[in-house]
């Protein structure tokens, strides 16, 4: 018995793909009109035309080729967001921010991880410049090395291409910035502790020279300080959960009196705090006072609830996105406010 597939009534194989060519001809348009319509070309074409067009493309099954699209618009329908780790809920909600304003746009949204690493991600925007995309928003927090002269490199390259680059914060040359009040908000939230009357601090963070981890922990102990307070000592290690508990129980190993306030530089650490507190037998809020940042959703959710800061991440995100598609943009402080949210880890003394 063959296995040749049988054609349907155009010719075509009843189980094959269907080809621009298979639209135009069942729209009765040239190919080159259909590849207007379906490959997102500049070029005007009459409403009858592109309805014939769709519908045709509709009826067949048709995909459009991302490549041809590429080739037509000078880049591709893809906007390249670039994270550190999408299982932090930090990035998630950054994120659901891209996804929402991509959709808005008609755009698609592809998630790399760079785990922190320049040179990891320096070999991911030398593969994604080969898809052309419309955009690359660098969401991944910055450190020293994000400014090494082979991510620059390929930074220039994919802009000199039409595609636009977006970072989060300062700190990558000659494009455009989504910047969070890291130092401001911390800053605010040290002045509420000390006002609280706390005087006494450790600090939970990245290693030196993470860029937010560095302003959120120059920021607290600059309010905290002019409180009155005194910062005893920082531990630094990384911004994940497991850091956060191996770093309170250093901490802990060190003596921690009675009364001392803990400030993780994200809610992710100071939870990893959270669970190596109560695994020591500390009472958070009655013994030891546990401050985060970032005020991600299961910040709320845990006994007792967390102090933080308030980042509106997902706008943060969208922002992001309207930064990428764009030709005049400018980023809204209002829209973007940080908040000091004092709960029960924090009482007042």
């Amino acid at each position: 018995m063959s296995d040749t597939p049988l054609a349907v009534g155009n010719g075509r194989p009843r189980n094959a793909a269907a080809t621009l060519h298979d639209v135009a001809r069942e729209a009765g348009v040239s190919l080159a009109t259909a590849s207007r319509v379906l490959n997102g070309s500049t070029r005007k074409v009459a409403e009858s035309y592109r309805e014939r067009v769709e519908s045709a493309a509709a009826q067949l099954g048709y995909s459009a080729n991302l490549s041809a699209q590429a080739t037509a618009r000078g880049t591709s329908g893809i906007i390249a967001l670039l994270v550190a780790d999408i299982a932090d809920p930090y990035f998630g909600q950054i994120a659901s921010g891209v996804a929402r304003g991509a959709d808005e746009a008609g755009l698609i949204v592809t998630i790399a991880i760079t785990e922190r690493d320049v040179e990891r991600e320096t070999r991911l925007v030398r593969a994604l410049r080969g898809q052309r995309p419309r955009a690359l928003i660098l969401a991944a927090s910055r450190n020293a090395d994000s400014d090494r002269p082979e991510l620059v490199r390929e930074l220039d390259a994919l802009q000199s291409n039409g595609g636009r680059v977006v970072a989060f914060g300062p700190g990558v040359e000659g494009v455009r910035s989504v910047v969070i009040d890291n130092r401001g908000g911390a800053r605010a939230l040290g002045a509420a502790l000390a006002e609280r009357g706390y005087r006494q601090v450790i600090v939970l963070g990245a290693l030196e020279g993470m860029r937010t981890s560095d302003d959120r922990i120059a920021g607290f102990a600059d309010g905290f300080t002019a409180g009155g307070g005194t910062v005893d000592k920082i531990y630094r290690g990384g911004f994940s959960r497991d850091a956060g508990e191996r770093l309170m129980n250093e901490a802990l190993a060190d003596g921690l009196a009675p009364g001392t306030l803990v400030f993780g530089v994200n809610d992710v650490i100071a939870i990893g705090a959270l669970t190596a507190l109560h695994a020591a037998g500390r009472v958070v809020g009655a013994d030891i006072a546990l401050a985060g940042f970032d005020d991600i959703p299961t910040s709320r959710d845990v006994s007792p609830a967390l102090t933080t800061v308030h980042v509106p991440l997902e706008e943060f995100g969208y922002q992001s996105l309207r930064a990428a598609v764009d030709d005049e943009w400018m980023q809204d402080p209002d829209a973007l406010a940080l908040t000091v949210l004092l709960r029960d880890s924090t009482p007042e003394l």
